[in-house]
């Protein structure tokens, strides 16, 4: 359902990544897991059609992103790391308006969204304004706009980022849920360890740009911790980049 092939994007003289390839199948759940500014954003931007790549090529449901963005960004959902809400919208209209903006038909609508609000648990909260909302909910509302029009996959990033313990449980729940039940291809980025290990069928590890690990969790866990594996692929990406500096500049 994804395939990235080589895929490179540069900001001026910054290479936030470099050579990126990978594919996730259908109905897998990946996790895109890396530290801070690893290049993890800058990858999913380019899927979900927000960027376009320096060099190489991304596909989606079988739509290349650089020859036919329309067509990929139909069978997408994305939720970026923070919920593009309009706050003084009740929750029914926002995903009314939301449905709209990706061609949804008007006599499927009300059935889209109803399907939405069930899915995401927001049945209860339909009538409230979005800024009424707990941020735990407000970040229902964005899963449920990413998947209103019904799209095979979904790519969201940083999905319980400033969450509590109980919502940041009911979110990858709901993920979880997502995925085993309605079938949908889902690739999640994240810096949190456990939120790999409880959502994820498989890992892609991200370091300074370049793609480190592509392993299936079962197989990790056979090498020890999730955490292990995390520390020693850093360190080794860590001092890869420090010996091609100069010198001085390592020094400094």
């Amino acid at each position: 359902m994804i395939k990235v092939k080589g895929l490179t994007k540069r900001f001026g003289e910054l290479t936030a990544i470099s050579n990126v390839t990978f594919e996730v199948a259908k109905g897998e759940v990946v996790g895109f897991l890396g530290p801070n500014g690893a290049g993890k954003t800058t990858t999913m931007r380019i899927l979900t059609g927000y960027l376009p790549p320096t060099a190489g090529s991304a596909s989606v449901g079988g739509f290349d992103l650089g020859v036919d963005p329309r067509s990929a960004k139909r069978v997408t959902g994305y939720l970026p790391e923070s919920p593009p809400l309009y706050p003084e919208m009740r929750v029914h209209e926002y995903l009314s308006y939301v449905a709209a903006l990706h061609d949804v038909p008007r006599g499927e609508r009300r059935e889209r969204v109803a399907r939405a609000l069930a899915s995401c648990g927001l049945e209860k909260v339909s009538e409230r304004v979005v800024r009424t909302l707990s941020k735990g909910y407000r970040q229902r509302v964005g899963l449920a706009q990413a998947i209103v029009h019904d799209p095979p996959v979904l790519i969201l990033d940083e999905p319980t980022a400033g969450l509590d313990p109980i919502q940041i449980a009911e979110i990858r729940e709901l993920i979880r849920r997502l995925a085993a039940e309605e079938g949908r291809t889902v690739i999640l980025s994240t810096h949190i360890l456990a939120e790999v290990d409880a959502i994820c069928q498989r890992v892609l590890l991200i370091a300074y740009g370049e793609l480190r690990l592509d392993a299936r969790i079962d197989a990790l866990r056979a090498q020890g911790s999730l955490e292990q594996v995390f520390v020693r692929e850093v360190q080794a990406a860590t001092e890869k980049v420090a010996a091609a500096k100069p010198a001085a500049e390592v020094r400094a």
